[in-house]
């Protein structure tokens, strides 16, 4: 072989080998090509109606890169718009960078649509980052990392303002932040404006969520609680819930199977409330709220330095409404929600399981 020869196919070697660790996704149909990356861009993409940008099944160790706006055609289906899985992954986003679904094509529905919305973002991840992904206008709920283990999320934002607060009812049922049968997740340092619930989990172990900030929606909540799913050593701390209908929210299905332990919700302000300071119910289901709740073990619940105010005196400071035997070795400590009085409720707001000695106020009136 000649020296030219020699050189050129060198260079044809290092063209290949730097082309499979670096991929600027420009089109859907090339997402087959860009697995194959170890890094893969996605800068200003459209991707059609009815089609998911599927980032399943990455090389492990993929860096995925958001760049400018993704938008997406309009169909009536289920999605999701996105989804994601592999491990070791690092999944980020530049600040200037949006995932807009442009929900006002599928608010027009409101509480109760005839018409299919699509999920927003699926991950399904091992010992990966999320970081500063940017949602805009989720059609309907936006972001949930299922079967996740060894996870950190941070400085996510979920922004439905376009849509107004959860009392419009335009965005409803665009809940942010979700955790599902996970395993060593944080959540950190994030942001949701929204019409439903800022974050919940319907199960999972060793989860924190520190420095959350949820507006407009429906607060944060545990549940609800059922088909066998268990939520065990929860931490919520140092969060906010402002101007929302409920500020925090535990909730297990009627006749629920699954176990709620060593739940902490700690150092949170609920800002101008309106319905329930904090709820904790047993009778979630279609006859909610009335019913009586099923038996189902919330065990080492503790409730520690929570402050906060209800918008005039319609709404509930805390409700309880739980099977007798549910509630189990619970810390109540420094709970101070002032300024409702149960007045919107008829009738009347009663209480049931509330555990004694703990000094607990239920529906006051």
């Amino acid at each position: 072989m000649t020296t030219a020869a020699l050189t050129l196919g060198c260079l044809l070697f290092v063209v290949a080998s730097a082309s499979a660790q670096y991929f600027e996704l420009r089109n859907v149909n090339q997402l087959a090509d860009a697995k194959k990356a170890q890094k893969i861009v996605i800068r200003d993409l459209h991707v059609p109606a009815g089609v998911t940008l599927d980032l399943s099944n990455l090389r492990e160790g993929t860096t995925v890169e958001f760049i400018g706006r993704v938008t997406f055609g309009y169909k009536e289906w289920s999605g999701p718009l996105v989804k994601i899985s592999g491990k070791r992954l690092n999944i980020m986003a530049y600040d200037y960078a949006r995932l807009d679904g442009e929900g006002h094509r599928w608010w027009k529905g409101g509480r109760h649509p005839n018409f299919l919305k699509p999920r927003f973002f699926e991950a399904t991840v091992d010992d990966s980052t999320i970081r500063n992904l940017y949602f805009k206008n989720p059609p309907v709920s936006c972001f949930v990392c299922n079967w996740c283990h060894n996870t950190e999320i941070s400085r996510m934002t979920v922004d439905t303002k376009d849509a107004g607060d959860g009392r419009a009812g335009r965005a409803f049922n665009t809940d942010g932040i979700g955790l599902g049968f996970v395993k060593n997740v944080t959540v950190l340092n994030s942001y949701v404006f929204n019409q439903d619930d800022c974050f919940v989990t319907g199960g999972g172990e060793d989860m924190l969520v520190d420095n959350l900030t949820c507006e407009g929606g429906n607060g944060i909540s545990v549940g609800s609680l059922g088909n066998g799913a268990d939520v065990v050593r929860l931490t919520i701390r140092n969060s906010r819930v402002i101007n929302s209908l409920t500020g925090l929210n535990i909730k297990t299905e009627l006749h629920a199977i699954g176990l709620h332990r060593d739940v902490t919700f700690e150092n949170i302000e609920l800002r101008d409330i309106h319905q329930y300071g904090i709820s904790i119910h047993g009778n979630e289901g279609p006859t909610f709220p009335s019913g009586e709740p099923s038996f189902f073990i919330l065990d080492r619940l503790t409730m520690r330095n929570i402050r906060g105010n209800m918008v005039g005196t319609g709404g509930a400071n805390v409700w309880i409404w739980l099977h007798p035997n549910s509630a189990q070795n619970w810390r109540w400590e420094n709970v101070n929600v002032v300024g409702g009085k149960s007045a919107m409720f008829r009738p009347p707001l009663q209480c049931k399981g509330v555990p004694p000695h703990l000094g607990i106020r239920c529906a006051e009136k």
